[in-house]
This record gives C-alpha cells, sequence and structure tokens, in this order.
C-alpha cells in the first residue's frame, strides 16, 4: 500500500477525486469562489483605509494635501476635517464588519459544501460497494471495507474542506498581499519572503512524516474495525476461552499507533502558528525601527506601520491556513488513495435498472458440463457437472465438506459464475444479463442466519420498507416455517425484538424466522443451506412438510449432512472433490 500511494501523487489523486464530485456541487464550488472573491475585496478596502484613517488622527496637515482627498472633499462638500475624520472611520468599521461578516459566511459555506459532498461520497462508495460481484465480497476483508465506508470517506471530507480552504485563503492571500505591495513594495515583499520561506523549512521537515503517519492511520483504522468485530462478534467463545486480554492487547496497540500518528500529524499541522506569530512580531518591530529612522520619523510612518501591521495581521493566519490544510492533504494520502479505489469500482448494469422482472421459469434447471475455480492457480471447485432440476422437485445435495455442494448453489443462485460450461433456466442461458431476473425468482436460508438488531417482523419482511409490510403475508410464512406459536407467545408477539445478530433467540428460532424470511419472498425457487440443522427431526419433518404442502409449485435445493433431511426428496446429488458421483431418485431414497 505505502509503495503505491508515494508512486501517485497528491494533485493527481485530487483530480480523481474531483471527478467523482456532481456537476451541481461544482457550481457550488464556483459559487464559494465568488463569495471569496467578494469579501477579498471588503478585506482590502478594509486595510486600505488604514492609511488615510491613522494619517487623519496624527497628520491632518499633510493627509489634507493629497490631491485626491481634495477632491473627495469638494465632492461630497466636506470640509471640517472632523467630518473627513468621521467618514474614513465609517468606511473602514462598515468595511471590517463586512469583511469578517463574510470571513463567517465562508467558513460556514465551505464547511457546508465539504461535507455535502462528502455525504455524496460515502453514499457512492456504498452503492458501489453494495453492487459489487459475490466474488469479489469473498475475497475482501469485511473490516477494510467498513472501516473505508465509515472513516475514511470522514477523512475524504476533511481533504475536500481542506481543498476548499486552499483555494479560499490563497484567494484572500493573493488580494491582501497584492494591497501591502501597492502601500510598501520594499516592506511587503520582505514580509512575505521571510514567511514564506520559514514555511517552506516546515514543509521540508514535515511532509516525509505525515506521509508515513498517514500510511499508519489507514492501517490501523481497519485494523480497529476488525478487532472490534471479531471479538464483539464472537464474545461466547471470547467469554468461554477467556480472550479478552488478548483482544484488548491488540486493540491497544492499535489504537496507540493510530493515536500517535494522528497526534504528530495534528502537532506538525498546528505548531508553526507559534512560531510565524513571533517571526511576525519581529519583523514589526525591524520595520517599526526602519521606517522610525527615515525622514519624518515614526509619527510620519505610523500610517504605513499601522496598514502593514494589520495585514500581517492577516497575512499569518492566512498562511497558517494553507499550511495546516496542506499538512491535511498530505497526511491523509493514504485514506484518500483508499477511498478513491471503492469510488472507482466498476458498476454492473445492475445498478441502473430500477425495475426487475422476474424470469418465468416454466421447465428446469440444467448444468451443462460446468466447472469452476476462483483464480487460475487454484484447484478446480467444480469439475464438470452434468445435472438436471425439474421446477416442482425437491432436491438434495450430499457430500463431504469440499465437495462442492456450496459452491453448486452459489452457480445456481449466479453469485459466481461458470469457468466453464453454462447454466440454463430452461432454454436461457444464465448470464450477466439476465442475473438479477433470475435471482429475483430465488430465495436463500444459509445456515448461519443474519438476523438484524430488530423486530422479529422486520426480520421476517426483511429488506422491506416498513409501510410496505404485508403484515399477514408475514404472519402466513411464520405458520409455514413453524415459529408462529412461539413469537405470538412474545410478550410483543411480531413487535418483539431478537437482538444484535437474534442473540434473544435460539438457534433453531433462528432459522425458522430465516425460512419465514425466504417463504415470505414468494419465490419459485427456495435454496436451503444447511437451514434445518439446528432444528430436532420432528420440527424439521413439520417445516417441510408446511413448505411443500402449501407450494407445491415451488422448487427445493437443499444442502445437508443429515442424510435424514434429504430421505423425502425427490433426487439427491452425491458429490466427491467437485464431481456428482451418484445420484438417487425418490424411490430409492425413501428405501429402509
Amino acid at each position: 500500500m505505502e509503495s503505491r500511494v508515494l508512486s501517485t501523487s497528491l494533485s493527481v489523486n485530487l483530480l480523481r477525486l474531483f471527478s467523482h464530485i456532481g456537476s451541481h456541487r461544482r457550481y457550488q464550488f464556483i459559487g464559494l469562489l465568488s463569495l471569496t472573491v467578494i469579501s477579498s475585496f471588503f478585506e482590502v478596502v478594509s486595510l486600505g483605509a488604514v492609511i488615510p484613517l491613522v494619517g487623519i488622527l496624527t497628520q491632518p496637515e499633510e493627509v489634507l494635501e493629497f490631491q485626491i482627498i481634495k477632491d473627495i472633499m469638494s465632492l461630497f462638500g466636506i470640509s471640517p476635517t472632523a467630518d473627513l475624520v468621521l467618514i474614513i472611520t465609517t468606511v473602514f468599521g462598515v468595511a471590517a464588519i463586512l469583511a469578517g461578516g463574510l470571513r463567517m459566511v465562508l467558513l460556514w459555506v465551505s464547511i457546508k459544501l465539504g461535507n455535502a459532498i462528502g455525504i455524496d461520497l460515502g453514499g457512492e462508495v456504498f452503492r458501489r460497494t453494495l453492487y459489487q460481484p459475490y466474488s469479489v465480497h469473498v475475497s475482501r476483508s469485511s473490516g477494510a471495507v467498513i472501516s473505508a465506508i465509515t472513516l475514511k470517506v470522514q477523512v475524504s471530507t476533511s481533504v475536500l474542506i481542506s481543498l476548499v480552504t486552499i483555494v479560499t485563503s490563497a484567494i484572500l492571500f493573493i488580494f491582501i498581499s497584492g494591497t501591502l505591495i501597492l502601500i510598501d513594495p520594499l516592506t511587503a515583499s520582505v514580509a512575505m519572503m521571510s514567511f514564506g520561506a520559514a514555511y517552506v523549512v516546515v514543509f521540508s521537515f514535515t511532509r516525509v512524516r505525515l506521509k508515513k503517519n498517514s500510511y499508519w492511520i489507514a492501517r490501523e483504522q481497519t485494523q480497529i474495525v476488525k478487532i472490534l468485530q471479531e471479538g464483539l462478534g464472537a464474545i461466547r467463545d471470547v467469554l468461554l476461552d477467556g480472550t479478552q486480554d488478548v483482544y484488548c492487547d491488540t486493540y491497544t496497540k492499535a489504537i496507540r499507533r493510530l493515536r500517535k500518528s494522528g497526534g504528530e500529524n495534528r502537532y506538525m499541522n498546528q505548531a508553526p502558528r507559534y512560531f510565524m506569530e513571533s517571526v511576525a512580531m519581529v519583523l514589526i518591530a525591524i520595520f517599526a525601527y526602519v521606517m522610525s529612522v527615515r525622514p519624518g520619523g515614526i509619527v510620519s510612518a505610523l500610517p504605513m506601520l499601522a496598514a502593514l501591521a494589520l495585514g500581517a495581521q492577516r497575512l499569518v493566519p492566512l498562511l497558517q491556513q494553507l499550511y495546516s490544510n496542506w499538512a491535511i492533504l498530505a497526511g491523509s494520502q493514504v485514506e484518500l488513495a483508499d477511498v478513491l479505489e471503492y469510488l472507482e469500482q466498476p458498476l454492473s448494469e445492475d445498478s441502473v435498472v430500477s425495475t426487475i422482472r422476474p424470469m418465468l421459469f416454466q421447465h428446469e434447471i440444467k448444468f451443462n458440463n460446468v466447472s469452476f475455480r476462483y483464480n487460475n492457480n487454484d484447484r478446480w471447485n467444480l469439475d464438470g457437472i452434468n445435472l438436471t432440476i425439474p421446477k416442482g422437485s425437491c432436491v438434495g445435495f450430499s457430500g463431504k465438506t469440499g465437495s462442492g455442494k456450496s459452491t453448486t448453489l452459489d452457480l445456481i443462485m449466479s453469485l459466481i459464475e461458470p469457468t466453464q460450461g453454462e447454466i440454463l433456466v430452461d432454454t436461457q442461458k444464465i448470464n450477466s444479463k439476465f442475473r438479477r431476473s433470475w435471482q429475483s425468482t430465488i430465495a436463500h436460508v444459509p445456515q448461519s442466519i443474519f438476523l438484524a438488531d430488530g423486530t422479529i417482523v422486520e426480520n421476517i419482511a426483511f429488506g422491506v420498507s416498513e409501510k410496505l409490510i404485508d403484515h399477514e403475508r408475514v404472519r402466513q410464512a411464520a405458520k409455514q416455517a413453524q415459529i408462529a406459536d412461539f413469537i405470538e407467545s412474545c410478550t410483543d408477539g411480531y413487535n418483539s425484538s431478537v437482538g444484535e445478530r437474534g442473540i434473544r433467540i435460539s438457534g433453531g428460532q433462528r432459522q425458522r424466522i430465516g425460512i419465514a424470511r425466504a417463504l415470505y419472498k414468494g419465490a419459485s425457487v427456495l435454496i436451503l443451506d444447511e437451514a434445518t440443522s439446528a432444528l430436532d427431526i420432528d420440527t424439521e419433518t413439520k417445516v417441510m412438510s408446511a413448505i411443500q404442502s402449501n407450494s407445491s409449485d415451488i422448487t427445493i435445493l437443499i444442502i445437508a449432512h443429515r442424510l435424514d433431511t434429504l430421505k423425502n426428496c425427490d433426487i439427491r446429488f452425491h458429490l466427491e472433490h467437485g464431481k456428482v458421483v451418484q445420484q438417487f431418485k425418490k424411490e430409492v431414497l425413501s428405501a429402509p
């Protein structure tokens, strides 16, 4: 990861990030720049008004000698010096207030725009991730994905806010420094060269460390999410084995590295400010001394000195903003690169299809010489499978662990595609074009049921908006899954909470809720992957009888290690080493 980031420039990554920002956000960005220019104008007015204001207060007779002042007084009918002082003071005050107010508005708009873009990017990362093929998901660490979506997208938001701040600060800096050069070219040039040289030195010392810390921050963010997932997800085993200290130690090491790197970056971000403020004070003292020895002494130099002091008071924070926000960019390169990888994930045709029409399944599912392996160098998970599954049949798959049963069902569900051969539904080959249509006819119940931390009804009608849930259909599915009596015995009935991952209910109850979920979907193909392993024989028999008696047209595919589960199947395929080695018919399965 580190070599990848160092070989990709920050500017390239920022351009890549900007390409993912919507056109309406770009227009808002242009509006922000326009607001910056207006704010800069009032900054210049307030800065330019300092010289006549201080001059009229300290040396009114000399100020009145300027022809432009005489012309302004004549144009507006100003005669007493007091009126001129009031007018200049008013102009200065109004400009200062407007400049300050606009800076506050500018800050608010910058943060709001940066956060809005961050929300857009986070949603796009999540969307693109969800639309990735199953093979991509199984090859990834869920901790890395969660870290990217929750933590690293936030960093990208900070990068965008910093980028906006750099642009706005640079515009303000140009306006103010230009005004100072017009007032006193030599002094202003010396001051800006001094500040610039100081920040270049700081930049050269911090650049490499910021990049290195960026790598550690990105790495440990992912590690922390992984540790939390594992420790809390396996809490029963952790408590039973007494391995709390192992997880705590691993977490502490990761969080210590994360905080240490983050703390160093924050220090390098903020520390130069105090040094620069000291440099500014020294420079002002030097300029005051130099001006005091000029003809006219310190009194004649006061207007110019006041303008330079006010300019420095504006410029130093702007330079600090430029540097500190650059430090944020430099210290976020690895996280930014990670987010860009997720933003640039290719999207399938499924992502742009608004409605899916379920495929009409009438006759059979057929495997024609199907082989599969995940990578070219791996062994074959399936090798030359040929089988036929008639519509409305109950088909079982048996075999030892690793024989290819689950891979066969993943192929039927079109979660993965054959490496060789083809799968036909009736006469239609299942490929990327027809994948979603086919999948919309399938309901899958795995051995380990995922239950959301919600109510029973929400878990049966999983993924359905609360307003659209058909409660009668939920109750019917629960009855078929032999879970209705348990649900109705609960205090809150179907509105009872199952707890996180269903921790408040038993394994058998979780499986039956999973079966009810599949039945609620009303699919024409029901796939049970060890879905009844936690049920006793009697309950399992009742569940299967209820499914088959109420859904005579449904095609049921079952994986089970317990052969009693498969005894009522119409067909059973026995797999070994990725091949179908035996096929049994119902009369054989039912034989004593």
